[in-house]
């Protein structure tokens, strides 16, 4: 196994003696591309868990979401979603211009109780690269559906791809709700719903 990774994980294994299951499933079920049935899976999440760092290992867990199938497939190799309007930060956007390294997460919550990893190199494209890559209906439906027009999407080089099983994973039950694409609310965003502003003070 040739990345970093595997390396911290071979060494666990050894000593907790969990090599010949761990064989098995790197064997079994870890793809460096995504297969027919990956990528249609994809297609029909509506949100995805991402991971990254900074250079110097900092990382930050965050989260997007979409409409069905905001998160494209454009080859067996290659993903490409729209960054839609946050808080300003850019904090995963910020560690992807430090250390291209970025995992996903995507999850079924509400039918097959299955997830699937997604491991690879991230890199930030602007709006006039993603119109070249994706189809424009597709962009156009992004943007109307994002209330305000794309300007950067990430595009992920897939590395590893692989499944989360269901064992954990709960059964939920999809509610109706309004969403406010790109508001600015403070009362539609939740506001201050942690108290934050006030334990600085």
């Amino acid at each position: 196994m040739p990345n970093q990774r595997l390396k911290g994980e071979r060494k666990l294994q050894k000593k907790y003696n969990t090599k010949k299951s761990a064989d098995s499933f790197y064997q079994t079920q870890m793809l460096d591309f995504l297969n027919p049935e990956m990528q249609q899976f994809i297609s029909e999440q509506e949100m995805v868990f991402l991971s990254t760092a900074d250079a110097k290992g900092e990382c930050d867990a965050s989260f997007r979401a979409g409409p069905k199938s905001f998160v494209k497939v454009l080859d067996n190799k290659t993903l490409i979603f729209p960054e839609f309007k946050g808080n300003g930060v850019m904090a995963s956007l910020g560690n992807i211009s430090e250390n291209p390294k970025i995992g996903l997460m995507f999850i079924d919550f509400h039918s097959s109780s299955i997830g699937l990893h997604v491991n690879g190199k991230a890199e930030i494209i602007t709006e006039a690269q993603a119109g070249k890559l994706i189809n424009p209906i597709d962009k156009a439906k992004a943007e109307k559906d994002g209330q305000h027009k794309t300007k950067l999407w990430i595009m992920v080089e897939v590395e590893e791809a692989f499944i989360h099983c269901s064992k954990h994973i709960p059964k939920l039950k999809k509610m109706d709700k309004t969403i406010d694409w790109g508001t600015d609310n403070e009362k539609l965003k939740g506001g201050d719903f942690f108290n934050a502003k006030e334990s600085k003070s």
